[in-house]
């Protein structure tokens, strides 16, 4: 089949996902996406709707292979956990919607990750809340990573580059020194989602988390065993246009629609907007 006339590609990105994109070539294209290996670390741009019905779609179709995996999230934070475990013992179990009332934090549109709640009850499968809260993120900024069991030995590359990014999705807002300390709390939850990921790696799990926490080189990966990341993919679910290449995979959408986030921050200072979660 000849490769389309670009002009037909804002059509095609609405129902294709794209493998690599280079200028206007021809890109490898595959649908739907699939998940393959036990442990899938599944990126995300929080805000994209058209990616997170792509990856639900994923995800069903995994279900529908016989797959059994637990469903890790970003979106619980761990000291709900045992809030979770209990609700998922009752019987019948509680609906997607109770589940996220009583266990979901704010901050996150729920409607975007309720499919894959509903399909994970639906199959009795585990819901593990892959976040550190607020209060403890706090804590490792004041106090340090050990301050609530973490590791502390942080290549400095590694937080140097996680400051880095922070700067730049506060859109130059943020002083160094501050950029460092909240690097060290998006450390703290990278290390937990690769305990996470270890603890369930039998029965094999499936991430979802933003991208920044799927990169290979700075972010969960960086934490895991080395045969806990033999048998893992990360998946990188980016934006067209996104420069980074960080990851075992990368599955390109169009953008979501947004208002400029560094002008809503500019104008709500400190605290950032939605979509520059990493």
């Amino acid at each position: 089949m000849a490769s389309p006339p670009c002009s037909w590609r804002p059509l095609l990105a609405a129902a294709f996902v794209f493998f690599g994109l280079a200028g206007c070539g021809t890109p490898a294209l595959e649908r739907p996406l699939a998940l393959r290996l036990p442990v899938v670390l599944l990126g995300e741009v929080h805000d994209n709707a058209a990616q997170h019905a792509l990856r639900a779609e994923a995800f069903s179709a995994l279900l529908a292979r016989g797959a059994r995996p637990a469903l890790a999230l970003e979106q619980f934070d761990r000291d709900k956990q045992p809030l979770i475990d209990r609700l998922l013992a009752q019987n019948p179990r509680p609906g997607a919607d109770a589940l996220i009332q009583a266990a979901g934090g704010g901050g996150w549109h729920w409607p975007h990750y309720r499919p894959f709640i509903e399909a994970a009850l639906a199959k009795g499968l585990p819901i593990v809340a892959a976040n550190v809260g607020r209060e403890e993120a706090r804590r490792v900024m004041r106090e340090g990573l050990a301050a609530t069991g973490f590791d502390a030995a942080v290549p400095e590359d590694l937080l140097a580059r996680q400051a880095a990014g922070i700067e730049a999705s506060h859109c130059g807002l943020l002083d160094t020194a501050t950029a460092r300390r909240m690097a060290l709390a998006q450390v703290a939850r990278d290390q937990f989602m690769a305990r996470v990921l270890q603890q369930h790696s039998e029965r094999g799990v499936v991430l979802l988390a933003g991208n920044g926490h799927v990169r290979v080189d700075i972010g969960v990966a960086h934490w895991m065993a080395p045969e806990l990341r033999a048998r893992s993919e990360a998946i990188g679910v980016l934006e067209q246009g996104d420069p980074l290449t960080a990851y075992d995979r990368r599955v390109y959408t169009p953008a979501q629609a947004r208002p400029d986030p560094c002008e809503q921050m500019r104008r709500t200072v400190p605290g950032p907007a939605p979509a520059q979660r990493r």
